[in-house]
């Protein structure tokens, strides 16, 4: 039978479909052992191909070029960090309020203090890159925004306008909070425990709720 092109050939027990995934996985995970110790700027696409174990003509199947590596490492650690908070509070539904955004804040800091290339690539290393990615990086603040004043259900009477930016705008604010905290944590020599940051961020949103109600 003939093959098609398609259904391409085996190497090593792969199909092409999973030999292009291995190969976008190794040129991810290069990317974010340079871009979270040497940094983008210093980090070439020849440095990462040598880091992935791959010519750079498989990089270029993969990304476009070392701005779209960036940005598709981006959003795959932004993608992570998302599902690990969503996932931390889908355990404590039905449980208080301060309970919950204390677990969040716990899944939050945690998926970046548990590797501080992580961290250092979410919350440097992409800022001021480009138009796009501040796009970007606004859209994920504003999403993270958006879940604390869901955390935080508002009253079941209907809300007035002020009431509902107020909700908003504090919740804006409290994530730029966490944001810098985190980024002083990872300046500074990450010498707090991540378990401090995460009570002192429970304390701040706590706070503010009890504040704005």
């Amino acid at each position: 039978m003939v093959q098609t092109k398609n259904e391409g050939r085996r190497y090593s027990g792969l199909d092409p479909d999973e030999r292009d995934r291995k190969r976008r996985e190794a040129v991810l995970g290069a990317a974010l052992e340079l871009f979270g110790t040497q940094g983008y700027a210093a980090t070439s696409v020849k440095r990462i191909c040598r880091e992935a174990g791959l010519t750079e003509r498989y990089f270029y199947a993969c990304f476009r070029d070392r701005h779209d590596c960036l940005a598709g490492l981006y959003a795959e650690l932004t993608d992570s960090m998302r599902g690990a908070v969503l996932a931390a509070l889908d355990k404590t539904t039905g449980t208080d309020l301060d309970t919950r955004a204390h677990t969040g804040l716990d899944a939050f800091i945690g998926f970046l203090t548990a590797d501080p290339r992580r961290a250092r690539v979410v919350l440097i290393e992409v800022v001021g890159v480009s138009d796009e990615l501040e796009a970007r990086r606004n859209g994920v603040l504003r999403e993270f925004a958006d879940l604390i004043t869901a955390v935080w259900s508002l009253p079941k009477e209907p809300a007035t306008r002020a009431a509902v930016d107020l909700h908003r705008l504090t919740a804006v604010g409290l994530v730029g909070a966490v944001n810098h905290l985190l980024v002083d944590w990872l300046q500074s020599g990450q010498e707090d425990d991540p378990a401090t940051l995460v009570d002192v961020c429970s304390a701040l949103f706590s706070a503010a709720r009890e504040r704005v109600g």
